[in-house]
């Protein structure tokens, strides 16, 4: 995703291709003209960008590490399962402003043919997977594929559980698809939720709202699919004030315990020809592209909320130094955020409260998602 968006300096730096999107015709084409003519002259055979459909194959892992060295699903203190990752789809069909899959896929998506995917996924459970993570940006981007691919998965391991990302917009939408995960062994979906705040939501063009939030969080728990919820906590519209009511919210919607901990200090990302400089306000904020950075620079127009972001960020660090859990995480950003403010706050959850979820009871992957 970011090599067509940063090409420029990528060829300064020497690269004869930049290729993204759907790479792997342009990258066989490179190997074709390097083999029969070497490198000079030397054409890159597509566009940087390429968005045609593509007959895959099957992937071939042979020579990378054994599964067990890669993340792994903790379902209970005493069941981590060997984690696979295949993809049943790729690119998005929505154009949420802040996202780098936009710039390159521009609101389109293609499915990875089911007997392709499946084939992926029998050989690594061979290889010893016992839970899948689908990559798709967005599972329910086509939804009946997606079910008709877990379906034929069940179908062949029924005891192999997977985890998918869904929008907000589409766990809403598309509720009545939920009992079907869940019946073909489903036990985590990760939401790029970004804010509480429907205003920060609107500039993001996430096509949800706080209210279809706490829909969507009931409606997952009647079915038991556990959230992973994802965040953009700081951005050129948080406060002070409304990141501590961001904490609060969390603690209300009883989703504490399912808080990756560099959630809480996720800075949003301007990359090149992101859709965010779209808006004037965001224009006006940032700095010139940094090619080294591969970003816009930006600062808040309050200080206090840059500090704030190194404090979060140190606190975070620390906790994890230490080993803390969940709870004291969320107790210490919540000290933190009420510091910068100057004043002094009780802990705002208590885990020996009966309505804290305690982490063992909530799957999640070893190794947090980041957006």
């Amino acid at each position: 995703l970011y090599a067509p968006m940063n090409e420029s300096y990528l060829r300064e730096l020497g690269a004869d291709s930049v290729i993204g999107g759907e790479f792997e015709e342009g990258v066989t084409g490179v190997y074709r003209q390097v083999m029969a003519k070497g490198h000079d002259p030397f054409e890159q055979p597509l566009p940087t960008i390429s968005l045609r459909r593509q007959d895959f194959l099957v992937p071939d892992r042979a020579g990378l590490p054994g599964l067990d060295s890669y993340a792994r699903l903790q379902m209970s203190p005493n069941d981590a399962r060997i984690t696979g990752y295949t993809e049943a789809s790729r690119g998005c069909r929505h154009l949420c402003r802040h996202c780098p899959v936009v710039p390159v896929y521009n609101g389109r998506f293609v499915v990875v043919q089911p007997d392709v995917v499946l084939e992926d996924v029998r050989r690594q459970v061979a290889a010893g997977a016992q839970h899948i993570t689908f990559g798709d940006p967005d599972f329910f981007n086509g939804p009946q594929h997606a079910l008709r691919v877990v379906r034929q998965m069940h179908d062949e391991f029924p005891s192999l559980t997977y985890d998918v990302t869904i929008k907000v917009e589409h766990l809403r939408k598309h509720a009545d698809l939920l009992p079907g995960l869940k019946a073909t062994g489903c036990v985590l979906v990760t939401s790029a939720i970004e804010s509480f705040d429907d205003e920060i939501l609107a500039r993001f063009d996430k096509s949800h709202t706080y209210d279809d939030l706490e829909a969507v969080i009931d409606t997952l728990r009647d079915f038991d699919l556990a959230l992973n919820p994802t965040f953009v906590t700081f951005t050129p519209w948080t406060t002070p004030d409304g990141y501590i009511d961001f904490l609060a919210t969390l603690a209300r919607l009883n989703l504490v315990s399912a808080m990756s901990s560099v959630q809480y200090a996720i800075r949003l990302l301007v990359p090149a020809n992101s859709k965010l400089l779209e808006l004037d306000e965001v224009c006006d904020l940032v700095a010139p592209f940094d090619e080294v950075e591969l970003a816009h620079p930006w600062k808040h127009p309050d200080p206090a909320v840059d500090r704030l972001f190194e404090d979060v960020v140190e606190a975070v660090q620390r906790c994890q130094k230490a080993g803390l859990g969940h709870i004291e995480t969320f107790n210490a950003v919540w000290d933190t955020a009420h510091a910068a403010r100057g004043v002094e706050a009780a802990p705002l959850v208590d885990p020996r409260t009966a309505d804290v979820e305690p982490l063992a009871a909530i799957p999640y992957l070893t190794e947090p998602w980041y957006c």
